[in-house]
Order: structure tokens, then C-alpha cells, then sequence
């Protein structure tokens, strides 16, 4: 009987684990740093815990270098996955586009460029019609997640933006969109533009909550 009853216990808890896990889309659970789907925060009751685990969430595409690339401290811009300042030196210029005879479009075309016998390092340039620089107000390099949160919400360093404007800047915005289409021999921001959106859109919903850090 004993036995029994340890073999039904050991059996009830493997397939509440079993069921947990097939509540997590395969890509989460084989990439943890992919994004979770807005949905998946519904489990949590607390509306401001929810709305601040969606930031959280949020921010694995806000915090990634090839976002805060282009939202740089000072007027350099950033490169790469290291961040380190941009090769050959620019500077930001008039509305973001560069120094006159150095404008970002000298070298960023409508999209991006594949490389051909160059190094391994560089397989293509990055491309956009848009290809500019964030305005120095929005600002994220080396700001914490509550920083970045408290900016987007205000209006005077947010390009003027209500949130439902925010929501559609970040939703649908095509050089936001380049995040998760760098160009060959860049690491994409995760998930998809689609899925950030949602994201954005239910942190809205909740109250737009920032985190604690």
C-alpha cells in the first residue's frame, strides 16, 4: 500500500510539473532569453506586480545592444554587442542624421548592405530609410530599467508621445523594427516586433508600472 501511495504521489507531481511545462511556449523553453508572450502574465493576479513583470519582460528587447546602440549618452554613436563607440567616428548632428559630409546616410542605406571579402567580423552594414539617432532626451545607455520606464512615460522626454502613441511607435515603428532584422553577422533582439508590441500594450493596461530598479 505504501508503495502504492509513494508511486501516485511521484506520478501526481510529474505530471503537474509535465503540465507547467507545456504551459511555456517551446521557444521560451529552449531559449529562456526569447520573449514570453503578453498572455502568459495573466497568471499573475496582482495587476502592478503584472504590469512590472511586462516592463521586466519588455526590457530584454529595451537593454539590448542593438537598441541602446542608437539611444547613446552622448552624441556617439554605439556598435555592436560590446557597445563601444562607433568606427569611424560620427557625431549626431542636426535631428540625429550626422555632421554635415559625415551623415549617417553616407554609409546606411534603405537596407542593410551585405559584405563581401571583408573580415569574418563584418558581413553587412546596417540599413534603414530612417537610419538616425534617437534624440538625446531618450537617451538609455547606462540607465536602469526604472529609468528607461519613467522616460518613456513623459512626454517631454518622449518625443511628445501619449502612450497610446508610444504603444504604436514601439508596435509598428519600422526602424524599431530593424532590431529584429540586423543585417548578416548581427544578434537580433528577441522575440518579435509583433510580440514586444503586446507586451507594450498589456504594461499600458495595467498602469504602466515601472520597476523597483
Amino acid at each position: 500500500m505504501k508503495i502504492k501511495l509513494l508511486f501516485s504521489g511521484v506520478l501526481a507531481h510529474c505530471l503537474i510539473v509535465g503540465a507547467g511545462l507545456a504551459l511555456a511556449p517551446a521557444s521560451v523553453a529552449q531559449n529562456p532569453n526569447a520573449l514570453q508572450p503578453a498572455e502568459t502574465f495573466q497568471s499573475i493576479s496582482d495587476e502592478r506586480a503584472r504590469s512590472i513583470a511586462l516592463f521586466e519582460e519588455a526590457g530584454k528587447v529595451i537593454q539590448h545592444p542593438r537598441c541602446v546602440n542608437c539611444h547613446p549618452a552622448t552624441d556617439r554613436p554605439l556598435q555592436d554587442m560590446t557597445m563601444h563607440p562607433h568606427q569611424p567616428p560620427v557625431f549626431r548632428g542636426d535631428g540625429g542624421m550626422g555632421l554635415v559630409g559625415m551623415q549617417c546616410n553616407t554609409c546606411h542605406s534603405a537596407e542593410n548592405t551585405p559584405v563581401v571579402g571583408q573580415a569574418d567580423t563584418l558581413k553587412s552594414i546596417p540599413g534603414n530609410p530612417a537610419w538616425h539617432l534617437a534624440p538625446i532626451e531618450m537617451a538609455w545607455e547606462g540607465k536602469t530599467l526604472r529609468q528607461i520606464c519613467e522616460q518613456l512615460k513623459d512626454p517631454k522626454r518622449n518625443g511628445d508621445k501619449t502612450m497610446a502613441e508610444m504603444v504604436e511607435h514601439m508596435a509598428h515603428d519600422d526602424l524599431v523594427g530593424w532590431g529584429w532584422d540586423p543585417g548578416e553577422g548581427r544578434e537580433p533582439v528577441p522575440g518579435t516586433q509583433e510580440e514586444f508590441g503586446k507586451i507594450i500594450q498589456a504594461w499600458v493596461d495595467t498602469g504602466a508600472v515601472c520597476p523597483a530598479s
